[in-house]
Order: structure tokens, then C-alpha cells, then sequence
């Protein structure tokens, strides 16, 4: 006996009905039982499938849970209204777009490359490849696992892509993008602030309510309004006020940096 999962197969069973417009077969049933009276009403069991066509009604179906001590649950279902499908919008999508490659070595990456090559020229004598579809294809290579050696190959169309695509299928050895990276911290400078910047962090995250109350307490002496209060505000009219975004940018970084040091990211150099 399935005990607490009893009637979870007839929901299931009655929601694929619903789906597909047709009541299955009813299982395991060689005869009627002689304990009903089948003549009475109109209950009867499924022998063939039957169709089940909405024609303007909502189709409902009563499910039975009977639990092994013989309580039983009963609740009905309902089809969920339709609704009418809505075409998707058109992509905008300017600039290159980038189709990523790996593979365990060089040659495997060169492998992948020409087969992604040959998948993309089969799709152009096929049929459209547009950007959506070039967008497509990126969003699906960017899903897949990232191995050892990794290119990128960037175009605004598949022709360019293509172009990108042979030349790194016939080259031997491309050099690495760098042999020891490094950790850069960036400090942005005017322009991208916006109201309630930095707001759910002072909430979440006391590493950085704690370096920002130090910035405060920094910039208590030269200033006449709450660094906290800006942040946590929502008034407008800062965002326009250079006397006001710059100490805000400067607070949000050096606090921003200290969460990054405090999960152990240290910077070998910082910009900005």
C-alpha cells in the first residue's frame, strides 16, 4: 500500500486526462465487481479509452485517497482556465555574441569547434539563423560544462561566428588568456548609482553594516546629511548631487570590500 502517497496516482492520472482530453483505461479490473449495482446511474468502468472534449464546459473529476485502514479523502479537481497564448517578443540583441568552447586539451577544443561549425552551417542551409537563433545557441554552450581548456569565439552573425569557428578548428596552439590570474578589485568612479543602492545588504550582510557605520562615522566631520539615511531612503534627489554620490560610491566600494576580504577574497591589485 503506497499509505501516505495513497490517490497521489489518480491526481496524476486525472491532470493527464484533463491534459490530453481522453480518460484512460481502468486498471486492473477483469470483471465488474457483483457488489455494484452497475445499472444504477451512470458509473461505470473504462474498458477502452474515452474521449473527454471540453465543448465550452470545465471538465471536473473526483479523486478517491483511500488510506490502508480504509479513511478516505476525497477532494475534486478542476482544469485551470486556458489562456491564450502570447507570441514572444522580438530579441534585441546588438553587439557580438559569444559561443563558448571546451574541451579537456587543445585538440578536444579544436574538435568541439568543428563540429559546432558543421552543426551551424547544416542550421543555415536548414533554416534561419538570425540573432535569436545565434543567441540561442550561445545561452545553451554557456549551460554546458566548463572543461580544462576553454575559447570563445565571438560574432554579430553566424557568418562572422563561422569565420571564428575555422580558424580556431585549423590553429594548432592559441596562448592562454593569462598563466596566473589575478583577484582585481575595481572601484567605479560617478554614474552608477541608483536609489536604494547597498540597502539590502545593510540588512543581510553585518560585515558590511559594520565598515559602512565606520564610513559614516568617517564622514560625520564634513558632511550635514546621514550616509545611512541616504542609502536606506527613498529620496531622489541625491542621486543627481556630486557633493553626495561621490562619498555614497566611495562608502559602498570600501564596504563592498570588506565582505570580499571576509569570505577570504584578497585582491593582488586595485583600480579605480
Amino acid at each position: 500500500h503506497t499509505q501516505a502517497a495513497a490517490g497521489v496516482a489518480g491526481v496524476i492520472k486525472m491532470v493527464m486526462a484533463m491534459r490530453h482530453g481522453q480518460l484512460p483505461v481502468t486498471l486492473h479490473v477483469d470483471e465488474p465487481s457483483p457488489h455494484v449495482d452497475w445499472s444504477a446511474g451512470d458509473v461505470r468502468l473504462l474498458t477502452e479509452p474515452v474521449a473527454w472534449p471540453g465543448e465550452g464546459r470545465v471538465r471536473r473529476a473526483g479523486v478517491s485517497s483511500f488510506g490502508v485502514s480504509g479513511t478516505n479523502a476525497h477532494l475534486i479537481l478542476e482544469e485551470a482556465p486556458a489562456v491564450a497564448p502570447v507570441p514572444a517578443p522580438a530579441m534585441d540583441l546588438p553587439g557580438p555574441v559569444p559561443w563558448v568552447v571546451s574541451g579537456r586539451d587543445a585538440a578536444g577544443v579544436r574538435g568541439q569547434a568543428a563540429r559546432l561549425a558543421e552543426f551551424a552551417r547544416g542550421q543555415r542551409a536548414a533554416g534561419p539563423t538570425g540573432r535569436e537563433w545565434i543567441a540561442g545557441v550561445a545561452v545553451g554552450l554557456a549551460g554546458r560544462a566548463a572543461l580544462e581548456q576553454r575559447a570563445v569565439v565571438v560574432g554579430a552573425d553566424v557568418e562572422e561566428l563561422l569565420a571564428g569557428l575555422d580558424e580556431l578548428a585549423a590553429v594548432e596552439q592559441s596562448p592562454p588568456a593569462t598563466a596566473d590570474p589575478g583577484i582585481v578589485f575595481v572601484f567605479p568612479g560617478q554614474g552608477g548609482q541608483w536609489v536604494g543602492m547597498g540597502r539590502e545588504l545593510l540588512g543581510s550582510w553585518p560585515v558590511f553594516a559594520e565598515r559602512m557605520a565606520v564610513c559614516e562615522r568617517a564622514l560625520a566631520p564634513f558632511v550635514d546629511w546621514s550616509l545611512v539615511e541616504v542609502l536606506t531612503g527613498s529620496d531622489e534627489a541625491w542621486v543627481g548631487r556630486v557633493d553626495v554620490v561621490q562619498p555614497v560610491l566611495w562608502a559602498v566600494m570600501v564596504s563592498l570590500a570588506e565582505v570580499w576580504r571576509a569570505a577570504g577574497v584578497v585582491p593582488d591589485a586595485v583600480v579605480g
